[in-house]
């Protein structure tokens, strides 16, 4: 029989809290990098709340004491909307359709650290950079979340919340790599009409969303639910409303 999976990571490492309690230190502020336009309260409270959280609260799987044998950092940008700076929303990419891995799947932009990046956040701006041409002048990192880890790659991943003082039109990078870039309205994110559950035949389940047409599951997905519901800005969504992931979207 198969095994009923609940999280958020992927469909072989979900994040779910620990079943022992075991507890460690919140994610790291990081250090300020200059001046910023005003940033809205309930960021900064998301902030506050990731410094006093706990990793167990991401996932289950924590990496050794160690570090993972390899790494990657994602960018989760939050910035004011263009039509109306006091409302809010965070960049997503689409991956190519014709990528041999997560196909046509909604991410952040990022990926792993390369040699000459100096840490996790430098190796998310330089993504980004590349994926959808931001200008890493215009973001004030905030705060990382605890390194979330795959055992079975001996992999890890951080997620890099940053605040875009100064928004500038975005472009597609490589479109080998990516179909599109987004800036998904936090109002629709938080919109209960807009939020599920995804399950696969393989016993996968965990949260999803669905914004501009596409659909967000997988870890991109767990991110934003652990951290709209930090934020405060979560509202009450049906838990019981299941869409089947289709089978193209799980290779």
């Amino acid at each position: 029989m198969t095994e009923r999976r609940d999280g958020f990571w992927d469909r072989e490492d979900p994040l779910s809290p620990l079943d022992d309690g075991t507890e460690r230190a919140g994610g790291a502020a990081y250090v300020d990098r200059g001046p910023t336009a005003e940033r809205p309260d309930w960021l900064d409270h998301l902030v506050t709340q990731i410094g006093a959280t706990p990793p167990s609260y991401y996932s289950r799987f924590l990496p050794p004491e160690a570090g993972a044998g390899r790494r990657a950092g994602v960018l989760v940008l939050v910035g004011p909307r263009d039509d109306d700076p006091t409302q809010h929303d965070v960049v997503l990419t689409e991956r190519s359709h014709t990528m041999r891995s997560h196909a046509g799947q909604v991410a952040f932009p990022g990926g792993s650290v390369d040699p000459g990046d100096r840490d996790v956040v430098d190796a998310a701006l330089r993504e980004a950079a590349e994926e959808v041409g931001l200008r890493r002048d215009t973001v004030e990192i905030l705060a990382t979340v605890p390194e979330l880890y795959m055992p079975h790659r001996d992999f890890g991943v951080t997620p890099v919340l940053g605040w875009w003082r100064s928004p500038h039109p975005l472009s597609q990078g490589d479109p080998l790599e990516v179909a599109s870039v987004l800036r998904a309205p936090i109002s629709e994110l938080v919109d209960p009409a807009n939020r599920f559950v995804v399950t696969h035949p393989s016993g996968y389940r965990g949260p999803a969303f669905e914004v501009d047409g596409l659909l967000v599951w997988g870890f991109t997905a767990g991110v934003l639910a652990k951290l709209l519901h930090l934020s405060g800005l979560e509202q009450p969504w049906d838990t019981g409303r299941l869409e089947t992931l289709p089978d193209r979207m799980w290779g």
